[in-house]
């Protein structure tokens, strides 16, 4: 495994641990309620229409949960470089 994959690696398996950790069911999928908790820890004096708002943005399928794949796509837009 070359270095930069080693580091994407680790990277994903971070974004995995977030995801898990917020997806407080266990049901591979992270509701309205667990976002929110989510973004809450992130920034506790977002506004839940902003939170909500941002939940349907992530939503690409619009099925009602932000499944790993949409969260990994949104973790890469705001928080890679941390």
């Amino acid at each position: 495994m070359t270095a930069k994959n080693k580091v994407l690696q680790e990277n994903l398996q971070k974004i995995r641990d977030n995801f898990d950790f917020f997806d407080r069911d266990g049901n591979g999928r992270i509701d309205e309620k667990e976002f929110a908790e989510l973004i809450l820890a992130i920034e506790p004096h977002a506004k839940i229409a902003e939170i909500e708002k941002g939940f349907i943005e992530i939503d690409a399928d619009q099925d009602g949960s932000i499944d790993f794949n949409e969260f990994v796509s949104w973790w890469k837009l705001c928080w890679w470089q941390y």
